[in-house]
């Protein structure tokens, strides 16, 4: 059940958030996880979303949510299900470590009295999985904590309303210090999701509706004609680029043969393709079986936070069944939507 949610009505509230907020309440977003007005924000439902929007998009987001709700109803029905379950769910939402950590999360807090998540950023920062903007993010937007919430989308906003010259990531202390006194005593939760909605709609990273603005008359980047300067970022630096080789094999029933990621480490615990493993420069080649290989000219690219990799993919067709090698095994082509191919693996499939 939905926490109730805190009324706070002390101290005063910065005008610019009372603007804001008043342009919230005639312009706000309707998503599947945000509670509407007057109702009470579900926990459950606040931090599910908030770990899958961890460097994914809204839209993106939408259909994974809806496949958790239906499967995992509540806290308790997701510390129940079996991992291998809960990771397939996810496959395509990338940075896997966050489902990894998702388990453990509805598992500490299905053990806790009620099954209730804690309703303070320490509390919640103690939890699998949260970091300081989530935890600040579920404490202010479902337990109406006075939280510093800062998302990609609010760094925005701050950065050009105080028009803050220091490069990112520097800055990060002084738009926290900025946006710390804006945040009203009463709508923590609605002020945080205001910033959001703002950075999405109107204080985009290019071409910024700033005659929409609600805080376009406080913005000091609006007014010196330089609003798409902010945020300042550091010089970029080219992404280092890896190697590899992925095997795709087929036997005689058209089955596929699969593997498992290490437990820890990138992509841990998901299913893959039988590879060379990923180095700067070609590892050796390493068949997972003997067969007539077929290399395709074109790489599989999939970009990853801090590294492109480049996968050659070496095709293989068996013309009988043979025994799965060590630590492999044949999957089905009907059974794939239940394993937890990371999209990585998806793409080498639908290269040939």
């Amino acid at each position: 059940m939905a926490a109730p949610r805190r009324s706070r009505t002390d101290g005063p509230a910065d005008p610019r958030s009372l603007a804001l907020l008043d342009w919230y309440d005639r312009h706000r977003r309707v998503l599947p996880w945000r509670a509407g007005p007057g109702e009470r924000p579900d926990p459950y439902h606040v931090w599910l979303s908030e770990i899958m929007l961890q460097q994914t998009t809204v839209e993106t987001v939408k259909p994974y949510f809806a496949k958790f709700l239906a499967l995992w109803p509540d806290i308790r029905a997701l510390a129940a299900a079996e991992d291998q379950a809960v990771l397939s769910a996810w496959a395509g939402l990338g940075y896997y470590a966050r489902a990894r950590n998702l388990i453990a999360c509805a598992r500490v807090v299905a053990a806790r009295p009620g099954a209730a998540f804690p309703e303070t950023e320490e509390g919640l920062r103690a939890l699998p999985g949260i970091g300081a903007y989530t935890a600040a993010a579920i404490a202010a937007i479902a337990f109406g904590e006075p939280a510093v919430v800062i998302d990609g989308n609010i760094e925005r906003v701050i950065a050009r309303l105080e028009a803050i010259e220091t490069p990112l990531p520097r800055a990060r202390v002084e738009i926290a210090a900025a946006l710390r006194p804006m945040v009203p005593p009463a709508r923590p939760g609605d002020f945080a999701q205001a910033l959001m909605d703002l950075g999405s709609g109107i204080c985009r990273p290019r071409n910024p509706d700033c005659l929409l603005c609600p805080l376009r008359a406080g913005c000091k980047a609006a007014a010196e004609g330089r609003a798409t300067a902010f945020p300042v970022k550091p010089a970029r630096k080219g992404k280092a680029i890896r190697h590899g080789t992925a095997y795709l094999v087929r036997d005689g029933a058209g089955r596929i043969l699969l593997g498992t990621r290490p437990a820890k480490g990138l992509l841990a615990g998901m299913a893959e393709i039988p590879n060379s493993g990923w180095a700067e420069t070609a590892p050796p080649e390493s068949p997972p079986v003997q067969a007539e290989w077929t290399r395709r000219n074109a790489p599989v690219i999939h970009v990853f936070t801090h590294f492109e990799l480049r996968l050659i993919v070496a095709e293989a067709r068996l013309s009988g069944e043979i025994p799965a090698p060590p630590g492999l095994r044949w999957v089905a082509g009907a059974d794939l939507p239940g394993e937890p191919l990371p999209t990585l693996f998806r793409k080498v499939i639908e290269a040939v």
